[in-house]
């Protein structure tokens, strides 16, 4: 994609022109009216208080009080107009980096912990979009410089051309102190992202930890991991308060210069008291300006690392290459590899017709990984074809790959809510059209024509329905206080190991795709539980294509066919029992 910081901050910025260019003008207005005011100061001690003149002093006051209605309304307006930039900048990125990190094609989360996502997604997107704030604020700054200049250069010269010299110095040199900061700031974020990941990975697996006993270690990883980041957002802190304190006297030092050479004219009798009282305020006004800058110089720093991070995400190449043809509809599901080549497997044939369901039974957990991966186009194999209708999966978009094949992982997560958006998760993608007859669903809901529940068809309860029933779902439900509304937690955790499973398979039957393929989905389930999904599924997916990859002697007795996944390649096809009477190595996969 070509992105980098550079063009994540850009875009972040052109995407909220309006609202910086407003808050700028409004900012301008505000730093204006704040370098007048000592102009003006000046302007009533020499007009009005050196003369004695009452009315000139009234109206000078008036003058003085209009600009401080503009300069406060200004800042009010335009403040808000900056953080409604930065707010709405960072809601973009984090749109952006979930859409990357959702895309079909993955990649974005290879060698990323959930954790780390979490944080670039959060507080790395929140500094970038901080910078059209930052922006804001220094265009707002410059412009009260500038008046500040020509308001000086109008009293003295040689007052103004220190202004006008000065100036561009202090800020080259606070940009070169910023680089310590940036690559610190980077470093801090790093630090803080990875140990997001820890946390969040020790707390998934909190249950896991005490069963072993390793708590101990677990608190030992993390204990080091915090102290890491602890240290690298010190280096950074460090960095900052470094930056700013010789930002800062150096400021104080050129604002003494304007203040020294202001009480030599006035003691020359070059200019009156008036433009004293006016010099002196503009000095100190000035600190406001070049301190706004030592922020806004800060702020980049820290907004450059950040966009850096974003970029990184934005930028990762896809884990497979997207291919341009949407599947065929209607999608018959007829499966076949050939020659494939992928992590374990080696040379791997395997043909399975449309409506068919085919156990496969691995012996080497990871061989029945790699094969998942290539069904659901997770990877592309390193040869050979996978095919779907008689075409490559590499040619189809994975987009529209996904509406036609659900892979259903072993592993594969709930979502904190109530059970029933859980089960509806994956009915928010239309399946294709597979040729059903008019007006029905596999899911067992008749239909009308324009896509509604047909009101003269009794309904079952929410809980009976086919998907739930042959998934033993039904059961999970009624168990629950609220039934299909009742809360579950992060991960489904409030949920047993089986009951997870058995929600996990509802919602993978309840999409209805043309070819389903379930991954040891009842291992957490009891002997007769197991007995009955399996039944269920067979049903529910008759003359559907169904690969069931598990070693689980219920699930494979209800295949059509079974074939015997090992050392990469295939055996068989042959039915369960057959496998059972001939074949050792299947024996003891399945048995054992």
């Amino acid at each position: 994609m070509g992105t980098s910081g550079r063009v994540v901050l850009g875009r972040a910025i052109k995407g909220q022109w309006r609202d910086v260019a407003f808050g700028s003008v409004l900012g301008m207005v505000h730093q204006a009216g704040e370098a007048l005011v000592p102009v003006l100061i000046g302007v009533v001690v020499d007009q009005a208080i050196a003369r004695g003149d009452l009315g000139a002093l009234l109206r000078w006051l008036a003058v003085l009080a209009v600009v401080y209605l503009a300069l406060s309304f200004g800042f009010r307006f335009g403040a808000r107009a900056g953080e409604r930039a930065a707010e709405r900048a960072a809601h973009a990125l984090r749109v952006a980096l979930v859409g990357r990190v959702l895309d079909p094609g993955g990649g974005a989360e290879d060698g990323r912990p959930p954790g780390a996502l979490t944080s670039i997604a959060t507080e790395d997107a929140r500094r970038a979009g901080a910078v059209a704030m930052a922006l804001m604020f220094a265009v707002s700054a410059l412009a009260g410089l500038l008046v500040g200049a020509v308001a000086l250069l109008r009293t003295s010269v040689p007052l103004g051309l220190t202004v006008l010299a000065g100036t561009p110095l202090l800020l080259w040199l606070g940009h070169l102190l910023s680089k310590p900061l940036e690559r610190r700031s980077e470093a801090e974020q790093e630090r803080a992202a990875h140990a997001s990941g820890v946390a969040a990975d020790l707390v998934a697996g909190l249950r896991v930890l005490k069963g072993i006993g390793a708590e101990a270690a677990a608190v030992a990883r993390y204990r080091r991991t915090s102290r890491d980041s602890l240290a690298a957002t010190l280096r950074a802190t460090r960095a900052e308060a470094l930056q700013k304190g010789v930002v800062l006297a150096l400021t104080g030092i050129f604002i003494g210069v304007v203040a020294l050479v202001g009480g030599r004219l006035a003691a020359q009798g070059d200019i009156s008291l008036g433009q004293l009282v006016s010099a002196v305020g503009l000095a100190l006004f000035l600190l406001g300006p070049l301190e706004t800058f030592s922020w806004v110089n800060a702020e980049f720093a820290r907004g450059r690392a950040s966009a850096a991070r974003v970029a990184e995400v934005l930028a990762a190449p896809p884990a497979v290459a997207p291919g341009g043809r949407p599947p065929a509809v209607p999608v018959r599901g007829a499966v076949r590899l050939r020659g494939v080549a992928c992590g374990g497997l080696r040379d791997l044939d395997l043909d399975i017709p449309a409506g068919e369901t085919l156990g496969v039974a691995a012996t080497d957990p990871a061989d029945a990984a790699a094969l998942l991966d290539c069904l659901g186009r997770r990877s592309d194999p390193e040869a050979g074809t996978v095919e779907l209708d008689g075409v490559p999966l590499r040619d189809l978009s994975p987009a529209g790959l996904r509406t036609a094949i659900l892979v259903a992982a072993h592993d594969a997560d709930l979502f904190a809510g109530i059970l029933r958006a859980n089960l509806t998760a994956a009915l928010h993608a239309d399946p294709l059209d597979d040729g059903g007859a008019p007006g029905t669903r596999n899911d067992g809901l008749a239909l009308e024509d324009d896509g509604s529940t047909l009101q003269d068809e009794p309904r079952p309860p929410e809980h009976d329905t086919p998907a739930m029933v042959a998934a033993a779902a039904d059961e999970v439900a009624r168990a629950l206080p609220d039934g299909l509304d009742s809360l579950i937690s992060e991960h489904g955790r409030s949920l047993s190991g089986g009951q997870r499973q058995r929600v996990a398979l509802a919602r993978a039957l309840a999409a209805d795709r043309p070819v389903l393929v379930l991954h040891d989905p009842t291992t957490a389930v009891d002997a007769v539980t197991e007995a009955r999904i399996a039944a269920g599924i067979r049903d529910l997916r008759r003359g559907r294509t169904t690969i069931l990859v598990t070693t689980s002697p219920a699930l494979l007795a209800v295949a059509d066919r079974v074939v015997l996944l090992d050392a990469g390649r295939v055996t068989g096809p042959s039915s369960h029992t057959d496998l059972l009477r001939d074949d050792i190595t299947y024996r003891t996969a399945v048995l054992a």
